[in-house]
């Protein structure tokens, strides 16, 4: 009794078809994802600032550990947008951020995020 053996001398590529579609669909997905990209800052260094004498501008300093100065008196994270709306009928010109070396950048952004909030709309950032 011999059992008759059939050979498959075809490959059937309809499975690899479907994988290649699926991947190709996959690729269309997430190539427009890519292209996005975030905000482009140029910092420059060194940059000499002449002090101005008769300004309007709230000066508020962020420090290397992350705490908020208006002149020597500390704000609270939470205050930050109330100062600022307060403060902003008496400083017309807007805020400036006095930021030092090693303050974060999420510190900065929420002072932003503050004055952009309090209706402040001009905003300026320099290294303290």
């Amino acid at each position: 009794m011999s059992r008759e053996r059939n050979t498959f001398n075809e490959i059937n590529i309809t499975p690899l078809t479907d994988i290649f579609l699926v991947l190709l669909i996959i690729m269309m997905v997430i190539a427009p994802l890519l292209d996005q990209q975030g905000l482009n800052l140029s910092v420059p260094n060194n940059v000499e600032v002449t002090e101005i004498k008769d300004n309007k501008l709230l000066n508020i300093t962020v420090t290397n550990d992350d705490r908020f100065f208006l002149g020597d008196n500390e704000i609270r994270p939470e205050k930050l947008e109330a100062l600022i709306r307060d403060s902003s009928k008496d400083f017309p010109d807007g805020v400036m951020i006095l930021a030092q070396p090693e303050s974060t950048h999420g510190a900065v952004v929420k002072v932003m995020d503050s004055a952009r909030n309090a209706g402040v709309t001009n905003v300026s950032i320099t290294e303290s």
